[in-house]
């Protein structure tokens, strides 16, 4: 009995914290159906389009670049409560903003949300699950921000009969209230309580999260032992090379992430539908739809399978079938798009591209993300990685629109198909496969210098059978 009662509660804490992953849909997806109507109201240019987008993922890069700190020093939960403030305050702004630079500092302030949400929520998450289901909470996370793109485009198709832009950015204030009380009933990370020296409270958080006072204890024996380190955060990286390999490790599979080009269909949908020939507003707004309810259903996918088939075989499936299907739209692009017959089988490899990233790529790369870093670097770690999606994201969202007029559809796929053979090759040689191992047990494989793709092995040479320690 204590067993079910246990779980339920770990997995409700968890629901609660991946309301964050939702705030951070709803910024990403208003924007693909608000953008015509911005452009046309303000009398935009590609390139200031462009701006209006990219200005809140620059946001999301410092908003990340401080939550290390603040998260470090006002703990995960305070943290996640300052997300869901300044996510009510931009996305107010932009309901009201008069002039386009209104619009562009409000969208800034949301990214900030964003990037407090996107460095917070992942590691907190992390920290709270038990290993055997952590990449299903953490891909959890990525669930809600998937719904929360399908809500933006179902909110955006509804409102775009009308034109009303500042109600499709309005409306994330909702939401973001409720994010605010939800945070409230939340405990406290204990792995940021047992480094603070908060034991007592560490192991009562503990006790209520996990299936027994036992399991409980030996987790904060666990935790105890990697707070001995006795280097921190910066101090850490620079005397450690261990955890700068841990280090840039995160950022290289946030870079992977969005240079898979995923990034782009989410902000330009529409525009992605007019090149695949739909030339109605209606048209393009429901194709973005059935964009976002294939990104949502796929991603069920990857918490059904991230901890029984592990992390590593689903991200080279995925970057597998995503580098196809960028080869077919280039060619088809390049072949050119003439009749209702063509249009929808783009549409459908551009669907079947969607599931190759929401169940890989979209939610492994913040598992992996937030299960490679040593407990003494994490804040820092984690801020660096997250740091590092925003700054891709703000590079992809700036370059999209130039990169069509410059070297035209076809090229600017084919290069997003050749960007996810690349990180094929990178998956193999330097991801780990983390599948049920302990936060503690990762440290301890990687700060003894393990090669990066071996980290996640469960069984260590100290303790193999037939070596001196394990005699």
């Amino acid at each position: 009995m204590n067993h079910t009662k246990t779980n339920r509660q770990t997995i409700l804490v968890c629901l609660l914290a991946a309301l964050a992953g939702l705030l951070f849909g709803l910024d990403m997806g208003v924007i693909a159906g608000a953008l015509p109507f911005i452009a046309k109201e303000f009398g935009l240019s590609s390139h200031h389009q462009e701006i209006v987008v990219s200005v809140m993922m620059f946001g999301a890069a410092f908003g990340a670049l401080c939550s290390g700190p603040m998260s470090s020093s006002l703990g995960r939960k305070k943290s996640l409560l300052l997300g869901a403030v300044l996510f009510v305050i931009g996305s107010i702004g932009c309901a009201f903003a008069h002039n386009v630079e209104i619009l562009t500092i409000s969208r800034f302030i949301l990214g900030l949300a964003v990037g407090v949400a996107s460095f917070t929520a992942p590691l907190y998450l992390s920290e709270i699950a038990p290993e055997r289901i952590r990449g299903s909470m953490i891909s959890l996370y990525q669930l809600m921000i998937t719904i929360g793109i399908l809500v933006a485009f179902l909110s955006d198709t509804a409102l775009s009969e009308g034109g009303h832009w500042r109600w499709m950015l309005g409306v994330i204030t909702f939401p973001a209230i409720v994010l605010f009380i939800g945070v409230l009933t939340l405990p406290e990370s204990p792995h940021w309580l047992a480094m603070k020296d908060r034991h007592e409270l560490a192991a009562k958080v503990l006790k209520l999260l996990r299936n027994s006072d036992k399991e409980a204890q030996n987790e904060l024996n666990q935790i105890r032992d990697s707070l001995k380190m006795k280097q921190r955060g910066w101090q850490l990286f620079r005397h450690n090379s261990h955890f700068r390999r841990s280090t840039y490790l995160g950022v290289l599979l946030q870079f992977m992430q969005q240079f898979t080009g995923m990034t782009v269909i989410m902000y330009y949908a529409p525009k992605i539908f007019e090149i695949a020939g739909f030339s109605t507003t209606r048209e393009q707004m429901w194709g973005t739809v059935i964009a976002g309810l294939t990104n949502v259903l796929a991603t069920f996918i990857a918490i059904a399978l991230v901890d029984r088939w592990g992390r590593k075989p689903i991200l080279k499936l995925g970057f597998s079938g995503m580098a196809i299907c960028m080869g077919i739209l280039g060619y088809m692009f390049h072949s050119g798009i003439s009749n209702p017959t063509e249009q929808y089988a783009a549409v459908i490899v551009l669907l079947i591209f969607i599931v190759g990233f929401a169940m890989s790529a979209g939610p492994l790369i913040w598992v992996l993300c937030s299960e490679i870093q040593p407990l003494a670097g994490r804040d820092f770690g984690v801020t660096c990685s997250t740091m590092a999606n925003w700054i891709a994201n703000m590079i992809i969202g700036a370059t999209f629109l130039t990169l069509i007029d410059t070297i035209g559809s076809p090229n600017t796929f084919w290069l997003y198909g050749v960007m996810n053979i690349v990180c094929i090759v990178l998956t193999i040689l330097f991801v780990p496969e983390t599948k049920n191992i302990s936060l503690e047990n990762i440290e301890r494989n990687l700060m003894r210098g393990e090669p990066l793709r071996l980290i996640g092995q469960q069984l260590f040479k100290a303790t193999r059978p037939g070596t001196a320690a394990a005699k």
